[in-house]
């Protein structure tokens, strides 16, 4: 019943949001903004409790840790927020009938968000930013390894609410157990959407069991297709940051596929791996390429297993393919939809595998860690969506938008 009370509660706040300006609006992100960095230390500080809680070499410690700059990125991110254009009450169509009838189509909020992630305490920052702009109420339920972390975050949220004379339950942080997942999943009453940020695996627990309508975002799983006529020092550097930038994010490489005709180069565009101590599985002959030349400790020989996987890791597996179709065959058959490029300098070829690859994000000659709403010149992203219904890719300000329409008449009636 308690949970119940906390739904109808942001219900309800969903309606005083509508009530607010734009200039409303922009200020209370911005004093969001300013509020993070004056309680910098605050933050720090409870981050660190959690951080004590993991191993350093678990991949998850560098999404869970926050720093002073990291920090700073967040709150100059939320006032570019507050800079953008509100996408609200925009008129998507207009018409007049010829009854009379003026009709009018109008973008408006989604209404009560769930945002359900793991261990990524920017994400309670970013999802109350993208929801307060765009007039949705989020609640949040974050994962227990950052339960420190986002307490401590909402805390300061709420105290900007709070000056504001704004409802704290416009943006509510569940606790984190099974319990209030379970709730959340099934208040059909009270929440329009949910989004889940994190693993497939807790992807596929919320699509199985949710009654309320889900927008699948964030596994990844990333493959880098190298043409015969790609181009060896773009190859070399474009694989080394898409797997080694940020090795626990979902826009991270997974997959390397080498076209046959250039197994000779395979060492070359590894070789950067190493000093990341980034492990391989190699199909049988890119391992005969590498077992001389890439540390024996980092290298094994790649089973069915390994294909398909995200690893969110230092680890990379490594196909062999004849040519651009079964480049495109494995990635249909292996893709969650996400991102996946090309090296090449034939046009045909890319032309190709444009048109062919489908996932949310497909790329040329560059790095798959683009793939990011503030990258994409939106902001931020509340998550990117891998489905195909209502928002693909990055998912900001717009994606977080629904329509009504508006019909105004002088009276007219409709003949039986």
């Amino acid at each position: 019943m308690e949970l119940e009370q906390v739904f109808k509660s942001a219900q309800k706040a969903a309606r005083t949001l509508a009530l607010l300006s734009t200039e409303q609006i922009n200020q209370i992100l911005i004093d969001v903004a300013e509020a993070a960095i004056e309680n910098t230390d605050f933050l720090l500080i409870e981050n660190q409790k959690d951080l004590e809680r993991m191993s350093v070499e678990d991949p998850k410690f560098d999404r869970l840790k926050l720093t002073a700059k990291r920090i700073a990125d967040i709150a100059t991110d939320i006032k570019n927020i507050a800079g953008l254009k509100s996408p609200l009450n925009k008129v998507l169509s207009e018409k007049e009938l010829p009854n009379g009838l003026d009709l009018k189509k109008i973008s408006v909020p989604l209404g009560v968000v769930g945002v359900i992630y793991e261990a990524r305490p920017n994400v309670t920052f970013d999802v109350f930013s993208l929801c307060m702009k765009t007039g949705n109420v989020a609640i949040l339920k974050g994962g227990s390894d950052a339960s420190f972390s986002n307490d401590a975050i909402i805390s300061v949220i709420h105290k900007v609410l709070q000056k504001h004379q704004v409802e704290t339950s416009v943006a509510t942080l569940l606790p984190p157990d099974r319990k209030a997942t379970e709730a959340l999943l099934t208040a059909i009453q009270y929440v329009d959407v949910i989004i889940p940020r994190g693993s497939q695996q807790l992807i596929n627990f919320v699509r199985q069991n949710a009654k309320v309508p889900v927008i699948e975002t964030g596994a990844g799983i990333v493959h880098i297709y190298f043409d015969e006529s790609g181009d060896l020092e773009k190859g070399r550097a474009i694989v080394n940051n898409s797997k080694t930038r940020r090795v626990s994010v979902c826009n991270a490489l997974d997959c390397l596929l080498v076209n046959k005709t250039r197994l000779q180069d395979l060492s070359e565009i590894v070789k950067p791996l190493i000093e990341s101590k980034v492990e391989i599985f190699a199909d049988n002959q890119s391992f005969g390429v590498l077992k001389e030349v890439y540390p024996a400790e980092l290298l094994q020989q790649a089973s069915e297993e390994h294909y398909g996987i995200e690893f969110l890791d230092y680890k990379m597996a490594i196909k062999t393919v004849a040519d651009l179709d079964e480049a495109l065959d494995h990635i249909a058959t292996n893709s969650s939809k996400h991102s996946e490029a090309i090296i090449s300098e034939t046009e045909q070829n890319i032309e190709k595998f444009l048109a062919a690859v489908d996932a949310a994000a497909v790329y040329v000659n560059a790095s798959t860690a683009f793939t990011d709403g503030a990258q994409f010149g939106l902001g931020a992203e509340i998550g990117i969506s891998t489905q195909k219904l209502h928002a693909r890719g990055p998912m900001a300000l717009e994606e977080l938008t629904s329509y009504k329409w508006l019909i105004k008449g002088t009276g007219q009636t409709r003949p039986a």
